[in-house]
């Protein structure tokens, strides 16, 4: 069974910065995608980012310049590095690592998220 797990979140100023770190954790031989995503209250969840193998990373056009997503494969761990924070920003983000185990059982497993905050 694989788990992922968030930290990183918190209360900050607009303006502010935070670095969300997500790891994996479990019966994993691989990690390809791993990907940011925030829900704010009464909205839908949406993509924040995205990093797999290739190269370039995927970013909403709203976060692109400010937020930088990044992986160190060895840690099975994605981060998420927020700059100049809004206060429309404020959500709960979460983690979602997709891979595969032993006898290349896949998985897709979410993380139960961590909350941003940022104040005006």
């Amino acid at each position: 069974q694989v788990q992922v797990v968030e930290s990183g979140g918190g209360l900050v100023q607009a303006g502010g910065s935070l670095r969300l770190s997500c790891t994996a954790s479990g019966n994993i031989v691989q990690v390809n995608a791993m990907g940011w995503y925030r829900q704010a209250a009464g909205k839908e969840r949406e993509l924040v980012a995205v990093i797999t193998g290739s190269p370039t990373p995927t970013y909403a056009a709203s976060v692109k310049d400010r937020f930088t997503i990044s992986r160190d494969i060895a840690k099975n761990t994605a981060y998420l590095q927020m700059n100049n924070l809004k206060p429309e920003e404020t959500a709960v983000y979460s983690c979602n690592e997709d891979g595969f185990g032993p006898a290349y059982c896949t998985f897709d497993v979410w993380g139960p998220g961590t909350p941003v905050t940022v104040s005006s």
